[in-house]
């Protein structure tokens, strides 16, 4: 029988927030795959944990997984994780999970630490729906892109930023999104310097502009999603058209629903003219 591989969370900066579990399995296993080993060291020694580890990142993922692949067919179990949070989001792993699963070996996920998803239970913003960005382009022609492509969206959406480029990012996001949208900014969470805000997009570029310590650090942005007022809006209208449509020709009904909305007449007269022919 195969053995298995864990993948394990990490506090993202509170020691605290270290699970029983996670500790326990960390213990457990012959070796720990770290995307830093000396960042990890410091976490492993912390909690007398004396697993040996090995280095796992962006630039050897690909030439390791054989080797720990074949440590797994011996019957060792394997530990991944990251820096700090869970292993896989905006940091490496998915090579090697991706691997251990074709290999048809059992990955075991050890939940805790996530930062997207401290952030987004804070900040006050919708989260029935949201979609997990990562980190955007670094370069603003690109990141401009990107933004377009995003600004109709309206679920909620979760970036990384690094601090760098954060004053940028959210200068970018307000230049497509619009100065109204909605954004939760969450800095440094679980540290010591923790900072969780709620407000518009032209409150926190200047915010950050004038605050350069809101430049430092782990940062979150989340964004409300585009509102749907101008889908509802459109619905209300074609309702409206298509009961008036059954009684009154079209450029009576599109008078009608004109006088009564107070949208253009043009407009009205061109949205019948469609519904009709669809039906």
């Amino acid at each position: 029988m195969t053995a298995q591989l864990f993948v394990v969370a990490t506090p993202i900066g509170h020691l605290d927030d270290m699970t029983f579990r996670a500790i326990e399995v960390l213990k457990s296993v012959s070796l720990i795959a770290a995307e830093d080993t000396r960042e990890s060291a410091q976490l492993l020694k912390h909690f007398n944990i004396s697993t040996p580890l090995t280095a796992c990142h962006d630039h050897n993922e690909s030439n390791k997984i054989n080797q720990l692949i074949d440590k797994l067919k011996a019957g060792e179990n394997l530990a991944l994780i990251s820096d700090a949070g869970t292993p896989l989001i905006s940091d490496p792993g998915f090579k090697l999970v991706r691997a251990v699963q074709e290999q048809g070996i059992r990955v075991i996920p050890v939940p805790g630490a996530c930062a997207a998803i401290a952030a987004l239970s804070a900040v006050g913003l919708p989260s029935d729906r949201f979609s997990f960005e990562g980190f955007l382009p670094s370069k603003s022609s690109q990141r401009l892109a990107q933004l377009e492509k995003l600004k109709d969206e309206t679920q909620t959406l979760i970036f990384y930023e690094a601090p760098h480029r954060i004053l940028a990012s959210v200068q970018d996001m307000q230049a497509v999104f619009g100065a109204d949208r909605p954004v939760g900014f969450a800095r440094e969470i679980t540290k010591t310097f923790e900072t969780i805000k709620k407000m518009t997009l032209a409150e926190l570029a200047e915010f950050v502009e004038k605050d350069h310590n809101q430049q430092k650090g782990e940062i979150v942005v989340i964004v409300g999603g585009a509102s749907q007022e101008k889908d509802l809006e459109q619905d209300k209208l074609d309702a409206l058209l298509k009961r008036l449509l059954q009684d009154l020709s079209v450029k009576a009904a599109s008078q009608l629903a004109a006088d009564l909305t107070g949208i253009k007449k043009k407009i009205a007269y061109q949205r019948a003219l469609e519904l009709t022919n669809q039906d």
